[in-house]
This record gives C-alpha cells, sequence and structure tokens, in this order.
C-alpha cells in the first residue's frame, strides 16, 4: 500500500460515525483539557492566525477560535470531515474566525509565512512522510510562530504484532516514534523544541473508554460495529495489548511545543 492509500484509509476510518461512537468529540487522548493545556503552551493571543493540521471534525479549531479569540484555519485529508467541521462550525456562530480546507498535510495549501502557531493533535504519528509534514509546519508558519503538538509515543520494535498493522497504524499506533525522535523531526524542519510533557495516563483512560463503548455497541448496535470492520473478536487482546504497551513504557502519549528561529 502506498502512502496516498495509506492516507485515503485512515482519512476514510476517522470520517466512520462509529469512530465517533468510540472516542467521543474528541479523537485524541486528554480530550479538550488536554487541548486547552497545549493553547497555553503555545500562548496563543486574540486575534492570532492558528493553522489546525488533521482538523477532523473541528472540535479543536472551534475550541481555540471561541476561548483564545484566534482565527483559525483547519486542514484535513478527508473531504467529509470538512464538510462537518464546516458544519460544526456554523452551528456554534464560529463561521466568521473558522474556516475549514480538504488537504494534504504533507502538501499544505497555505503561502509561506502566514501563521502564528500550527497545532497537530494525534496525527502526526499517522503520516507517511513525517518529516515533509514538519517541514510544512515550518514553512507556513511566521518566524517567532509556535507549533503545538500532542500525539502517540511508541518504542516501534517493542510493538507487538497486534498493534503493528494497517488497523493499528489508523489508531494511531503502528507508525508512532518515541517522544524525542518527534523532536528530531521537527528540528531537521527548524523548529527548536521549548517544552515537552508526558501524558500516557491520558492514553490509558481512552483505552478504558474505548473498551466500554465497544462493550455498549457489541449490545446496542452490534450492526454498526459489523459495518465499520470491527472485529469484536480480537477486540479484547488489542486492547489488552495497549495496556501492557503502555505499562511498560513501549506506547505513550505527549505534548511537545516547539519554535521557528527568528
Amino acid at each position: 500500500m502506498n502512502s496516498d492509500e495509506v492516507k485515503a484509509c485512515c482519512a476514510d476510518a476517522y470520517a466512520k460515525d462509529v469512530v465517533a461512537l468510540l472516542l467521543g468529540g474528541s479523537y485524541h487522548p486528554g480530550g479538550t483539557a488536554l487541548t486547552r493545556r497545549l493553547a497555553d503552551r503555545l500562548q496563543l493571543t486574540a486575534g492570532g492566525r492558528v493553522l489546525d493540521v488533521a482538523s477532523g471534525r473541528g472540535t479543536t479549531a472551534l475550541l481555540l477560535a471561541d476561548a483564545y479569540g484566534v482565527r483559525v484555519d483547519g486542514v484535513d485529508y478527508s473531504a467529509a470531515n470538512t464538510a462537518l467541521a464546516q458544519g460544526a462550525a456554523q452551528a456554534a456562530g464560529l463561521v466568521e474566525r473558522t474556516v475549514f480546507t480538504t488537504g494534504d498535510a504533507e502538501h499544505l495549501p497555505y503561502p509561506d509565512e502566514v501563521f502564528d502557531a500550527v497545532v497537530c493533535e494525534c496525527a502526526l504519528c499517522t503520516f507517511p512522510d513525517k518529516v515533509q509534514a514538519a517541514a510544512e509546519f515550518a514553512r507556513v508558519l511566521r518566524p517567532g510562530g509556535r507549533v503545538g503538538i500532542t500525539d502517540v509515543t511508541a518504542v516501534p520494535d517493542r510493538l507487538p504484532p497486534g498493534l503493528a498493522g494497517l488497523g493499528a497504524r489508523i489508531a494511531c499506533v503502528a507508525d508512532a516514534r518515541p517522544l524525542a525522535e518527534y523532536g528530531d523531526i521537527l528540528a531537521v524542519a527548524g523548529l527548536r523544541t521549548l517544552a515537552t510533557e508526558r501524558h500516557d495516563a491520558a492514553l490509558l483512560r481512552m483505552i478504558d473508554q474505548i473498551e466500554a463503548r465497544l462493550n455498549l455497541l457489541r449490545i446496542t448496535a452490534p450492526g454498526r460495529l459489523a459495518d465499520a470492520g470491527v472485529d469484536m473478536a480480537a477486540a479484547p487482546a488489542v486492547l489488552a495489548a495497549a495496556r501492557a504497551a503502555v505499562a511498560d513504557g513501549t506506547l505513550g502519549y505527549a505534548l511537545l511545543t516547539a519554535v521557528k528561529s527568528t
């Protein structure tokens, strides 16, 4: 499977309604509380311009626009997610401060040096060419602008087989990297790490939430799980493997901020 096909699979998976049922309103560990912590680390100020890469259904972008008074551009590979985000912005009365575009994180559809900050939550780990994506983050940032990332971390050669396939890539596991490697990827693009934080407990909480919601949907909506290709027979073992991987340090979740040189 080539990189474009991987991107399409990930985008299609995250556009499915069953994903929203399993993950809740925020598609990443830590939810909106961690998004706010990331925004505070970025020192966002009212009137600033922010890019949300892999913006999904618009949860992060709408929170930032509403709570911090910034203008947010969201870009997502899925046209379905773009449409849903636009609808959510209209419903929230935030169409004047948010705009959503379908596009590729590795080829961002924006000119150079137009954003004060770039955020990317639980998505860099899914990009086939992370170095290219980081270079694009840097390109669209103004000098002195900041990047904020929350993402799954992993020690790839220690991942058990059940956490290493395409499905695991879609679940933000199979191609996740150690925290230090994310910093190295950003550094190649001219982005200097300012701070890192571990939030592994947030990943454990999300695993617990997914298990609870799977058990509920197995009773209330088994057809929707089947249509989405969820293998309920395999799910308990995969979730157990994920918990064990967090416990032994193979998997985790982290926050990282970086700055573009002036």
